[in-house]
């Protein structure tokens, strides 16, 4: 089947009558034929514990329409015409948004849906959204259809933000022995095109780079599903000078991917008054070459990059920091702001005002391990805010997104997997990222919605043979 959809915007002045319509057509995307024919880690599959989560299909993403289909995000500025164009992020990030419901909240960025017009059609499915003068207003120039869930709050807002996630798979890893599953939990890097995860660890004076193989994309004949499998095909220790994790019984210290040929490791001790007091490497994934060195931040008050345990009954991780672009990102330790931390030139650093106390809890449930901060695309996810990638802070409610989490967060198209666990209770989880671009409809011209305007549009998708 081949889809076509159509779209009609109009724009009615409250105050003269006056109507200002716009007519559309647009592309459809992968992000639908992604979800239903790829299938990373068997996560559709039957293939692991008797009792581990998966999705209800029916009624959470089927019927396609409204449910996979069934939301919509309006952007600033156009979007690129690919079919593998699935996520939009960077400064475009979208100014408005409606779900296959009624908002009944205070999010001003969200329209409803009309569900009398709405209604299934014989070939295929029409939407009518209305957004009232105080909903959804700024500059619009392209528009896009979403998941139901992916158009309840986009990326987050300060209304609701568990949305953005919606758990596909949750395999339980108890029957793992710690060892194998701290190297799981200690994961840097996923490589899910050649089925392979990079995980560091530290020593007292080294460093310990983990190379396994585990079935992503394709499985062998010995192999399952449930991380029991995986195969260690390298391990390199390299022997360092000034690198450790600092501190006596809780050890600081964070592995992070640098997206640039590199990972990068940092350690600190938090610090609430005068300087901080870093130590850092930077290891080649090529050949594991590496450097090392310490950095004295003038004036900076750091909360702690990470902790890490594993000694105990259960395999510990914390994280509260990310790499992005060159730069270290690190909670203030007042939680009132985040340094960012150039890591070739630890002169050039800035401080990113919050402009309120985070509470600066866990991603995901609160427990043994906990991940404060990941790597979103581009864009850095926290509790209670996110970073854009021109370091714009958006507050968002904070809620709990994820089960227990101990890695940053691992995307492949529009999936986006974690290992985690609490007090004895470990597992490896799936997710699906719902505001993906179903459609992309760029407007010939942009219009503006605005506090005297209401908005209106009806979306007609439809089914053609081809």
């Amino acid at each position: 089947m081949k889809l076509k959809g159509e779209m009609v915007i109009e724009l009615t002045d409250t105050n003269t009558g006056a109507v200002e319509t716009v007519q559309e057509t647009n592309m459809i995307t992968e992000a639908v034929n992604n979800i239903l024919g790829l299938n990373p880690m068997g996560i559709y599959l039957k293939a692991s514990g008797e009792y581990d989560n998966s999705v209800l299909w029916n009624g959470t993403l089927l019927p396609i329409c409204p449910n996979m289909i069934g939301g919509i995000l309006l952007f600033p500025a156009v979007l690129e015409e690919k079919a593998d164009h699935i996520y939009e992020q960077g400064q475009n990030l979208p100014v408005a948004y409606a779900s296959n419901n009624v908002n009944s909240g205070s999010n001003v960025a969200r329209g409803s849906l009309n569900q009398t017009e709405s209604k299934k059609l014989d070939n295929g499915y029409k939407f009518v959204w209305e957004f009232t003068p105080s909903q959804g207003n700024g500059n619009i120039a392209a528009v896009a259809l979403t998941s139901a869930l992916g158009g309840q709050n986009a990326f987050g807002s300060a209304a609701g933000d568990a949305s953005t996630f919606l758990l596909l798979k949750k395999v339980d890893l108890g029957d793992i022995p710690k060892a194998r599953q701290m190297t799981l939990f200690e994961a840097v890097e996923l490589d899910f095109e050649k089925n392979l995860l990079y995980s560091i660890t530290f020593g007292t004076s080294s460093v310990t780079i983990t190379k396994i193989r585990i079935p992503v994309f394709n499985i062998g004949l010995n192999e399952k599903l449930d991380d029991t499998t995986y195969t260690v095909l390298e391990e390199q220790t390299l022997t360092t000078e000034s690198f450790t994790f600092l501190g006596d019984y809780t050890k600081y210290g964070e592995f992070m991917d640098g997206h640039d040929g590199y990972w990068y490791g940092f350690s600190n001790e938090p610090n609430a008054s005068g300087d901080a007091k870093m130590v850092w490497i930077r290891i080649s994934k090529k050949d594991y070459s590496f450097t090392e060195g310490n950095w004295t931040l003038s004036k900076a008050k750091l909360s702690e990059v990470g902790t890490r345990a594993k000694d105990g009954s259960y395999p510990e991780r914390n994280v509260k920091c990310c790499v992005r672009k060159g730069y270290l990102y690190v909670p203030s330790y007042d939680k009132k702001g985040v340094y960012k931390i150039n890591v070739a030139n630890s002169a050039d650093v800035t401080l990113i005002p919050l402009g309120f106390t985070s509470k600066l809890k866990s991603l995901g449930e609160a427990g043994s391990c906990e991940v404060y901060m990941t790597l979103l695309g581009d864009m850095i996810v926290a509790g209670d805010f996110q970073i854009t990638a021109d370091d714009r802070v958006i507050k968002t409610q904070g809620s709990a997104r994820f089960e227990a989490m101990a890695t940053p967060l691992f995307q492949y198209k529009n999936f986006v997997f974690m290992w985690g666990g609490s007090y004895g209770k470990e597992h490896r989880c799936a997710y699906l990222l719902t505001p993906y671009l179903a459609s992309i409809n760029n407007l010939s011209s942009a219009v503006v919605k605005n506090t005297d305007k209401t908005m209106k549009i009806t979306y007609t998708l439809t089914e053609e043979t081809m």
